[in-house]
């Protein structure tokens, strides 16, 4: 599938002194844009998904667009990654950006990083063959790789921050009050 391909083709090259610049701009940028008016921290995300072929979705996210699929096990076409892989997915791009702006604001060098998650979810639930257990995940792991001249103690010092503020961890280690509702 090129959608991926496509995704990566445009996602440029930058310097460490370009990424640190970056980082240092946004974080001023907002820094002084939440100082002026404290309203402008509270941002509000919306995403819009349709239903195609068997069980995909199109969503659109901004001017993004993307496929989510199940395996054919599932009765999806298998032609995007899963809902709970986008989640995993979520939650591993979340944990990177984290990673390099409280690496930059703590004067930490990371050269390389590289996350894995891994869920575990039991399909009972989902299938509606037994209403006892959870219908996502009841385990995730995450693996953090960090390549960098500083010492291990600071990056481990960088993990604990980062697990402090990653909001899509957040979203897995909490409840959020959700609702919904048929319009």
């Amino acid at each position: 599938m090129t959608l991926l391909q496509d995704q990566l083709s445009t996602v440029s090259d930058v310097t460490a002194e370009q990424r640190a610049q970056r980082l240092s701009d946004a974080g001023a940028a907002w820094g002084e844009r939440i100082a002026a008016d404290p309203s402008a921290a509270a941002l509000t995300y919306r995403v819009t998904g349709k239903g195609v072929g068997s069980v995909a979705t199109e969503i659109r996210a901004g001017k993004h667009r993307f496929l989510v699929d199940e395996p054919g096990a599932l009765a999806g076409d298998d032609v995007a990654p899963s809902p709970v892989e986008y989640a995993l997915g979520a939650l591993v791009s979340c944990q990177v950006v984290v990673f390099r702006l409280y690496a930059q604001a703590l004067g930490l060098t990371i050269d390389e990083i590289e996350i894995t998650a891994e869920g575990d979810l039991d399909v009972r639930k989902l299938l509606g063959i037994d209403e006892t257990g959870r219908a996502g995940f009841h385990d995730v792991r995450v693996a953090v790789r960090i390549t960098g001249p500083d010492a291990e103690e600071r990056y481990e010092e960088l993990r604990r921050v980062v697990d402090e503020h990653c909001p899509v961890l957040d979203l897995f280690a909490n409840p959020v009050p959700t609702s919904g509702g048929l319009v």
